[in-house]
């Protein structure tokens, strides 16, 4: 542990000196991106085919993605959750691509992109075995993949999502925009449009996953429009846990990601989803999740949102079959210049359901956090059972947090709870740890750990100390 000057002038240089170091975004460094000038900005169908064009899709696909510009272009801006307003979509470059093909070694990438993944951390996730796979997507595009070769043997897809609409097609046909179609909203239309990368993983029948497979997106380019695709099938009694990161460079523009996530979960089957969402206060992040679930399945969204400008993400579960399980846990913290309007949906459609939402929300310096959620049980779906918690914890008297929860029963036979509390760090929290020995800012900090440790305690043992860590810088920016 480093020795500390305790001398009081010293003591208020180095807490000037770290305070400082905290409250800079670490993820914000940017590389040279001369390849991306010769990308246009602005979408249109010529875009659009020149997207598919590129990629040799097949004839199927391009319809799709016309078809899916048509409905963006018709559909208008939501006018609820966070402000849109300044979204300039005509200033957006919709597709940038960083180099020609993925890599399956790190140090088959280019010196630059290589870097960028090793101050991330990436690689070396890979070579301690905390991942079973890994994807690294940069820009537009998938640059880096490998799976465990023991997965492979096993059967396991796991491949960005443009080699698996190429090597997989029938497969691919079958599932693509059957959870999620184009006309879903404007984003999930836009997003079919323009899509590019993303991870495909197929899990057969009884295959159980036991260490994560990750994907991790970078966007490097200024007005970069990011919109992968991901889509995942989990077999009849088959497990996989997939784990997403995300950051971003600052830049005084703004960026957008709008993503899709389509997952299947079949009988008996069960797919854990954590994503730590970490994009940079200049990222409008507007992402479509959903995943269907057949009888007996579990679906489990882990859902941590720390950074962006602006956050509008619902995942959601339809519980098509008896007996199918839905949860969602999540947690979003929103610091100044922040909105974050998160939650989640859970459908009924099936006898003997069940759904758990817990959400947990921290505003601080300003920010403002919102939950928005959907619980809907249809007449089919009796003796079906939901609980909602919303919790949110405001640090100071200036910021926000509101809740639009929404619930539609049309059965008698049901067990539906909600539970929702707002509340501030009050001087008695402060007091009481302040006299054992903490500072106030420490005091924050640890009342913060302790009000998200039950989101925590469920992200693998690396990302909770990574989302503590975050908490921890975001706090420290309130200071001073």
């Amino acid at each position: 542990m480093t020795q500390v000057d305790t001398r009081p002038g010293n003591r208020f240089a180095e807490r000037d000196e770290l305070v400082e170091d905290l409250t800079t975004y670490k993820y914000g460094w940017h590389d040279a991106d001369d390849y991306s000038a010769a990308f246009e900005r602005g979408l249109s169908e010529k875009v659009v085919r020149g997207i598919s064009g590129l990629k040799g899709e097949p004839e199927w696909m391009l319809e799709r993605r016309l078809k899916g510009l048509e409905q963006f272009e018709r559909k208008p801006l939501p006018t609820w959750g966070c402000d849109l307003s300044q979204l300039h979509f005509d200033d957006i470059k919709y597709f940038v691509r960083a180099q020609d093909r993925p890599a399956n070694d790190w140090n088959d990438l280019p010196e630059d992109i290589r870097n960028t993944y090793d101050r991330l951390g990436i690689p070396e996730a890979e070579k301690a075995r905390l991942v079973d796979g890994v994807a690294a997507q940069y820009e537009s595009e998938v640059v880096y993949h490998k799976i465990n070769e023991e997965l492979g043997r096993q059967g396991v897809i796991f491949t960005d999502t443009d080699t698996g609409l190429r090597e997989y097609p029938e497969l691919f046909e079958k599932y693509f925009g059957t959870v999620i179609p184009a006309g879903d909203n404007k984003f999930a239309a836009l997003n079919t449009a323009v899509w590019s990368g993303g991870t495909f993983i197929h899990v057969p029948k009884g295959v159980h996953c036991t260490i994560p497979l990750q994907a991790y997106f970078r966007m490097n380019t200024e007005n970069l429009g990011q919109f992968e695709r991901t889509l995942i099938i989990v077999d009849d009694d088959a497990y996989v846990h997939y784990v997403e990161g995300c950051t971003a460079p600052i830049y005084k523009t703004d960026s957008l990601h709008a993503a899709i996530v389509e997952i299947i979960v079949g009988t008996n089957a069960r797919c854990r989803y954590t994503t730590i969402q970490n994009w940079s206060n200049n990222v409008y992040n507007l992402v479509t999740q959903r995943a269907t679930v057949a009888e007996g399945g579990t679906m489990e969204w882990i859902d941590g949102n720390i950074g962006s400008k602006a956050n509008m993400k619902y995942p959601a579960c339809l519980l098509m079959g008896p007996h199918a399980k839905g949860e969602a846990l999540s947690i979003a913290f929103a610091g100044e210049g922040q909105h974050q309007d998160t939650g989640a949906k859970m459908v009924h459609t099936a006898p003997h359901t069940s759904s758990t939402i817990v959400s947990k929300s921290i505003s601080r310096n300003g920010g403002r956090t919102g939950y928005r959620g959907l619980v809907a049980v249809s007449p089919d779906a009796h003796h079906a059972m939901s609980s909602v918690k919303c919790d949110a914890l405001l640090v100071d008297n200036v910021s926000r947090s509101d809740t639009y929860p929404y619930v539609d029963v049309r059965t008698d036979d049901v067990q539906m709870e909600h539970e929702a509390t707002i509340s501030r760090i009050s001087e008695d929290q402060l007091f009481y740890l302040m006299q054992r020995g903490l500072d106030e800012d420490e005091a924050r900090a640890m009342i913060v750990r302790g009000f998200v440790e039950p989101i925590a305690r469920e992200l693998p043992m690396e990302y909770a100390l990574e989302l503590n860590r975050l908490i921890e810088l975001q706090m420290e920016g309130a200071v001073g």
